[in-house]
């Protein structure tokens, strides 16, 4: 399960990076300052982990439960940044509250690469036993100053074109979102499976869905004629 987190773990930073690659040059040189201040700035929290306290965090279903939908959200808004950004580049007219929704996404840095960083921390601080905390802490913050505009610069240059960074961005947050899941389940379900069935529920979903499909038809032909009436006058 460890092997798995720290798959994870590049896979998120790797993300991130290809997203700032959509960005202009001074936020990512701002989103870098933010990160390496997040960095120098949680020494006094870090210290106070120990290994069997994360591996406890790892073992507990509830944390890592709640866990699984930050990760899901992330990822969601991930994923409609990729489908608004190949709808624009696409489609010829664009609806206004379509390009708001593209540019507070595109703005949107990801939350999972602040844990990241932490967990980061955490095993470098334990890596160097005996060590300034603070002077640990600032060194891997100035590294990831550095770490993160060079990264941008350099997958922008070994994939100038943006289609297909979108779709590697894509792909990417599938792979988060199914290592996500494996990671944070950890071979345990929310819910208890049940071997009968409730012949009267799924009857009433079967309903459900007849009478949803009949509205749905009866709405597309009525709009359908409205639109072709107004084209034709």
């Amino acid at each position: 399960m460890e092997t798995v987190v720290v798959v994870l773990m590049i896979v998120v930073c790797f993300n991130y990076l290809l997203k700032q690659t959509y960005r202009k040059k001074y936020f990512v040189i701002f989103s870098a300052v933010v990160s390496a201040l997040f960095v120098g700035l949680m020494w006094p929290y870090a210290i106070e982990q120990t290994k069997t306290q994360i591996t406890d965090w790892l073992n507990n279903p509830d944390l890592m439960r709640d866990t699984a939908v930050i990760l899901s959200i992330d990822v969601i808004l991930q994923m409609a940044y990729c489908m608004l950004a190949a709808h624009i580049m696409t489609t010829g007219e664009i609806k206004r509250r379509t390009l708001i929704a593209y540019k507070v996404l595109r703005w949107f840095p990801g939350i999972l690469i602040y844990p990241v960083l932490f967990s980061i921390l955490v095993a470098v601080i334990f890596s160097f036993p005996g060590h300034s905390f603070t002077g640990i802490s600032w060194t891997l913050a100035v590294i990831v100053l550095v770490a993160i505009p060079s990264g941008t610069f350099l997958l922008r240059w070994l994939l100038p074109e943006k289609e297909l960074r979108l779709e590697l961005l894509f792909l990417c947050n599938a792979l988060i979102g199914m290592l996500g899941v494996i990671s944070t389940v950890n071979g345990q379900t929310a819910v208890t499976g049940q071997t009968e069935i409730e012949w009267s529920a799924l009857a009433g979903l079967l309903l459900l869905i007849l009478i949803g499909g009949i509205l749905g038809m009866v709405f597309r032909v009525i709009y359908f004629k409205v639109k072709y009436k107004k084209q034709s006058f």
